[in-house]
């Protein structure tokens, strides 16, 4: 399986001629969703949402989201799934099962919204904007490193937890070079720690999965 990294919090997994597409929000770019096969959507917010990009899909391709996502989807031409915590489905190939129920919290005025976190192929694993752990072994963790709701400790914590023999970084577009410099350091310090392979791949690269 190929992983590729694209904007923000998005990636892009394909396998035996078939393309997965989790999160391509707003943050990211349009280019990610060329030859989707299937898109996951964990939340309603902008930078994991983009609705008119999504519309512009042709309806063989088929989208999984919650439910409060596919409130906001009604009318799309292509077909919109809900799933939640305990699902399990295929697409386009992918086994994928989902795991975790809400967004972490923001702040003390801000609603939590429903947040689900997929876990494909029993391979990688993508959580959105959470920290949900998983009650099965993970090979590869998709590891949220900045936004409103989180602190680099508590993302040290979710690697130590999961123990990933692969995590690479995402939810990191908010940062400028120095903040990129610093979870590329953190990333380093934990995958020699934890005798893994962590770092952050940069837009448009790829890594070959098991």
């Amino acid at each position: 399986m190929k992983l590729t990294k694209h904007g923000h919090a998005c990636v892009r997994l394909e396998k035996d001629g078939a393309t997965l597409v989790i999160d391509p929000g707003g943050l990211t770019e349009e280019s990610a969703l060329d030859g989707a096969d299937a898109v996951l959507i964990t939340h309603e917010h902008f930078d994991h949402l983009e609705v008119k990009r999504l519309a512009a899909l042709g309806p063989q391709v088929q989208i999984w989201t919650c439910g409060a996502v596919a409130a906001q989807l009604e009318g799309l031409s292509t077909k919109v799934n809900v799933v939640g915590e305990g699902d399990s489905f295929s697409a386009a190939g992918f086994e994928v099962g989902v795991l975790g129920r809400d967004h972490a919290r923001v702040a003390f005025d801000m609603p939590v919204v429903p947040n689900i976190g997929f876990l494909v192929d029993g391979e990688v694993f993508h959580p959105g904007d959470a920290f949900t752990v998983p009650s099965v072994p993970v090979g590869t963790l998709l590891t949220p490193t900045t936004g409103p709701w989180l602190k680099a400790s508590e993302y040290v914590d979710y690697l130590r937890e999961v123990a990933p023999r692969r995590a690479y970084s995402i939810h990191d577009g908010l940062y400028n070079d120095i903040g990129l410099f610093l979870v590329d350091s953190i990333l380093e310090r934990r995958g020699k720690d934890q005798a893994g392979d962590f770092r952050r791949l940069k837009p448009g690269e790829s890594v070959t999965l098991p």
